[in-house]
């Protein structure tokens, strides 16, 4: 299948799914390290920007493959400190949805910026990704559980998107495909939030 015509269809799929699109609906979630580990990994917002970042890094390559999403952790982390105090960013799920759109389109450009724009870069929108999570987390002691269940998947997918773009350097038009339905998807995502 032709790589337009994939793009095409996941974006299709991305805007006929909204559900599925956000992770964080705002309701209660089950306590501990389980609920934040599947936080990430069963929210495709959350799920495809820690995955593009952790290719932003490995694309971008030298020190970047490990700061890049070391800085998106970092941030994150903050993020979720300020959600568990109650402190909720401004125009948050549309903040996650931009980071879908700016990291999709790093990877689909395939143009690596600099490492300080986009350790940058990672960290605003690891801000927003963690705040989302940190509003969520549980007021129990299992917050702690929660946040270090978040933090592990997190890490995770860093790792895979890390994996995903060593192990298809050969294939550039994959791998650009992927970034631009990214971006696709964070439109759609924006779309639905207004």
């Amino acid at each position: 299948m032709k790589p337009f015509a994939r793009l095409g269809i996941l974006s299709a799929l991305a805007a006929l799914t909204p559900s599925l699109a956000f992770a964080h609906s705002g309701g209660a979630h089950v306590h501990g390290f389980f609920a934040g580990l599947e936080h990430p990994l069963f929210g495709m917002d959350h799920l495809l920007a820690m995955v593009a970042v952790g290719m932003i890094g490995a694309r971008s390559g030298g020190r970047s493959i490990v700061l890049v999403p070391l800085f998106f952790v970092s941030a994150m982390v903050a993020g979720a400190l300020l959600g568990m105090a109650g402190i909720g960013l401004p125009s948050l799920e549309t903040g996650i949805a931009l980071s879908l759109v700016v990291f999709g389109a790093m990877v689909g450009l395939a143009r690596p910026l600099p490492l300080a724009a986009a350790a940058a870069l990672a960290a605003l929108f690891g801000l927003f990704h963690g705040n989302a999570h940190g509003l969520e987390s549980p007021e129990s002691a299992g917050g702690i559980a929660y946040a270090a269940g978040f933090m592990l998947a997190t890490s995770m997918l860093h790792a895979i998107g890390i994996l995903s773009a060593v192990k298809l350097a050969r294939w550039p038009t994959t791998v650009r495909t992927a970034g631009f339905a990214t971006s696709l998807v964070g439109m759609a995502m924006a779309a639905q939030s207004f």
